[in-house]
């Protein structure tokens, strides 16, 4: 998993809050995808809740030579982003990717929450930039749309075009071009009957592309694997209505963003919250809509462990006498605990060995198939 930092109004923004203006832009933002690689362990599907990281906090916001005290984040955000998974066949090592057959290499897209604590981030980031604030969690919706889905709502970027400075000829995209993908995120507190919607964003919104982005992830000779996982970047707008996170809708906290439908304001996350990403390209003549589905999950305290999605709650609830008969020779068998392992249902399953040599065993095993409406072939 790869995060990138790829919307120019995003990166301006942050760049003028921590140094102003005139130097809000690295020297190297606009000649190069700016990125940092991730974990994939802490990569979840929509529905998991999240719970507040720990960790250590700046002693004095104003004198950092004051060291640091550890405690739950007080500035917990996310961050509306989309992402790619990576497909066509596995490169070699030292092989890079082309512009040219880059999207041969992308299988699809969704919508990305990726959660961030920004005093913990605060802190750490000196030299190399976030860790701990950005390894607890990273949300993910549920449906990849592939490239040739998206080929409809094909659009010019924010930017419209790359000329000042014009990219390097190995990062240069003779096609430069986004996809019209409309972005929204709600907020619903834990007293609210249905999320406010706190932004509006658009895909489009980058300055470097999901293309340009996998051929510089490759250039130095990564090997790009099918299922790789690349973050765009946090997705913001020019209008402050368009901003893609907490920090730039409150501008590190110096305003409140209220909760429409409420008497709530919201500078950062609140325990119980329940952020909700939604990402859809509007139905258009000859083309029917395409939508993403939803990307939520609800703030929970700090030290809660082990949250799992509410969907995976039910099942363990509705499968908690459930009974797998496994042969120890049976590949079958064995995918079968790893999928109930993955679902979180392995703890609740009775596991019956059973020995398909021995024909004694399978009128039992039969019958027992037949009345949970499962076929012998099963196994």
């Amino acid at each position: 998993y790869t995060d990138f930092y790829s919307s120019r109004e995003h990166a301006t923004n942050v760049g003028t809050m921590f140094r102003g203006k005139d130097n809000a832009l690295q020297p190297n933002w606009l000649h190069l995808p700016v990125g940092y690689h991730g974990r994939a362990s802490s990569v979840y599907v929509t529905g998991t809740d999240v719970a507040r990281p720990s960790g250590q906090l700046q002693k004095d916001k104003d004198d950092p030579k004051q060291g640091s005290v550890y405690g739950a984040c007080r500035l917990l955000d996310f961050e509306l982003e989309m992402a790619f998974f990576v497909g066509g066949r596995p490169m070699k090592p030292g092989e890079p990717v082309t512009m040219e057959d880059a999207e041969n290499h992308i299988f699809g897209m969704v919508v990305m929450n990726d959660w961030s604590a920004r005093d913990i981030q605060k802190w750490e980031y000196v030299p190399l930039g976030p860790f701990g604030a950005k390894n607890f969690a990273t949300s993910i919706s549920p449906w990849v749309v592939t490239l040739d889905a998206l080929e409809p709502f094909r659009c010019p970027t924010s930017a419209g075009e790359q000329s000042d400075p014009v990219p390097l000829e190995y990062i240069r995209d003779p096609s430069y071009s986004s996809y019209d993908i409309k972005l929204e995120v709600g907020i619903q507190g834990s007293s609210m009957d249905a999320p406010s919607t706190v932004t509006r964003s658009n895909f489009a919104n980058l300055y470097w592309n999901i293309k340009q982005q996998l051929v510089h992830h490759s250039v130095t000779g990564c090997n790009m694997q099918p299922g790789d996982l690349l973050g765009s970047g946090t997705i913001s707008g020019t209008p402050q209505d368009s901003f893609g996170s907490m920090l730039e809708l409150c501008w590190k906290g110096s305003r409140e963003v209220p909760l429409e439908g409420s008497d709530e304001v919201r500078k950062f996350l609140k325990d119980g919250d329940l952020v909700v990403m939604t990402g859809v390209c509007n139905e258009r003549p000859g083309v029917p809509r395409v939508g993403f589905g939803a990307v939520e999950g609800r703030v929970l305290p700090a030290g809660t462990i082990g949250a799992a999605p509410a969907a995976v709650a039910e099942a363990s609830e509705r499968y908690a006498n459930f009974v797998l008969y496994s042969y120890w020779r049976s590949t079958c068998s064995w995918r079968v605990r790893t999928a109930l392992a993955a679902k979180g249902l392995l703890g609740t399953t009775e596991i019956r060995p059973v020995n398909l040599l021995q024909v004694t065993h399978t009128p039992t095993l039969q019958s027992n198939l037949i009345i949970r409406g499962l076929p012998p072939a099963a196994l």
